[in-house]
């Protein structure tokens, strides 16, 4: 079953009950049909148990500890926002697996070959699914596909980023003159929020996995809490491309985050994705990437099982 994502981007209490999350909105003035004012509060229920992403985008959003607590140890990843409503922290569950320190062992103790073997899998799936978001678009990605097929143990030649050159100079429409920086000019906005999410999602895949999101297999960065999840989401980022992509095509230049946006980026994680041939949505199958890299970790394949577009 796929979990949901919530989005909380006006006032609202939010606390639990009986193993819901409970959201009571602010109390509104309503007039009735004998014309007299009433004050009327709504009030809606949600089962802890069906959600996966929880998004707190309002200064005016309370939410309670004893709910904090219960969405955690549901393996719900609660993303907080900031002023410019863009995702700017995030809490996950530090217990999401019943092998979880065995599992840690066997992270901590993979080899540096293993992780280069591991990395270079994760580069080959990104610069394919890349090139697939060209075809797509009936752009020429012939040459990201020889970059793919260059790729050496731990991408020591750096095949990432030539490929990243080439893709970013053409996936968008030229009038854009898109360069791809973090704080730069729209639509990095767009790529910035979407890639938050599948961050978020990849975050509580790896926890659920078993796995320790801070020790990542490339990424190094004592800053970083997240350097696992920042390498196994690469070969996923150009779906979100995609939808970035469709987003221009509906607004042109006019690409100042919109309730219509935010609404199409909030969908990535229920997106169908091809994954050994198979459609699913995309937080299964993170979930599938994940428990196939723990594998991995452990000896029991050498494969990471990620998506194709």
């Amino acid at each position: 079953m796929i979990k949901r994502t919530l989005y909380f981007g006006n006032p609202a209490y939010l606390k639990t009950s009986n193993e819901q999350l409970v959201v009571d909105f602010p109390a509104v003035s309503v007039t009735i049909p004998e014309g007299q004012q009433t004050i009327k509060q709504e009030t809606k229920t949600i089962p802890i148990e069906d959600i996966g992403l929880v998004i707190l985008d309002h200064k005016q959003v309370t939410i309670t500890q004893s709910l904090l607590s219960k969405l955690l140890v549901n393996n719900c990843a609660v993303i907080t926002c900031d002023d410019t409503h863009h995702p700017t922290g995030m809490l996950l569950n530090l217990d999401g697996n019943s092998l979880q320190s065995q599992k840690f062992q066997a992270q901590v103790n993979a080899t540096v070959p293993l992780k280069k073997q591991l990395w270079q899998q994760t580069i080959i799936a990104k610069i394919q699914n890349q090139a697939a978001v060209l075809k797509i678009q009936r752009a020429d990605n012939k040459i990201l596909l020889h970059y793919a097929n260059d790729v050496k143990s731990g991408d020591s030649e750096n095949q990432e980023a030539k490929a990243a050159a080439y893709y970013w100079k053409h996936i968008f429409p030229e009038e854009l003159e898109f360069k791809r920086e973090r704080y730069g000019p729209p639509p990095n906005n767009l790529l910035n929020y979407g890639y938050a999410i599948l961050r978020a999602l990849v975050a509580r895949s790896i926890v659920a996995s078993g796995l320790l999101p801070t020790l990542g297999i490339h990424h190094r960065n004592q800053y970083n809490a997240y350097c696992l999840a920042d390498d196994i989401m690469e070969p996923y980022r150009p779906y979100v491309d995609l939808v970035v992509f469709q987003i221009i095509r509906n607004n042109g230049k006019y690409l100042e985050m919109t309730p219509s946006m935010k609404k199409m980026l909030l969908e990535i994680p229920a997106m169908d994705v091809n994954l050994q041939g198979e459609k699913s949505p995309m937080m299964n199958a993170v979930q599938r990437t994940t428990a196939s890299l723990a594998k991995c970790f452990e000896g029991t394949t050498r494969k990471i099982l990620y998506p194709e577009l």
